[in-house]
């Protein structure tokens, strides 16, 4: 199945990830026998980012098979984590997205080698 593009997508994703993003955020508070974003958080950084690394490598067996919609699940489950990863961490997913908005219109090999720059 080819990706599909619509007119308003970019804008929903940019507020479904901010509103996820809340929510996350808003879960810091609940109790750790009700949410399983407080469980996370409360295992820190380390226990983020594992369980991020688990997303990651089911993303990738997940994009190797047939199922469209398993790679769908699997990059949504990958999404949800990556925000909590940056919740742990103290970054905003405004920063994450400020910083892919300054690098569109360039090419990635450009991007790319104007990171390498700053880098050395």
């Amino acid at each position: 199945m080819a990706a599909q593009q619509d007119g308003g997508g970019t804008e929903r994703a940019g507020g479904t990830l901010e509103r996820l993003a809340t929510t996350i955020r808003e879960r810091r508070e609940a109790g750790a026998d009700t949410s399983y974003t407080r469980l996370l958080l409360d295992g820190g950084v380390p226990r983020c980012a594992k369980k991020f690394g688990e997303e990651a490598v089911e993303v990738v067996i997940a994009s190797l098979g047939e199922d469209d919609r398993a790679l769908e699940g699997e990059a949504a489950d990958l999404v949800y984590h990556l925000l909590v990863l940056l919740e742990a961490r103290g970054v905003t997913i405004d920063a994450v997205l400020a910083t892919l908005e300054q690098r569109m219109g360039l090419s990635g090999l450009a991007e790319k080698a104007s990171r390498s720059r700053k880098e050395s």
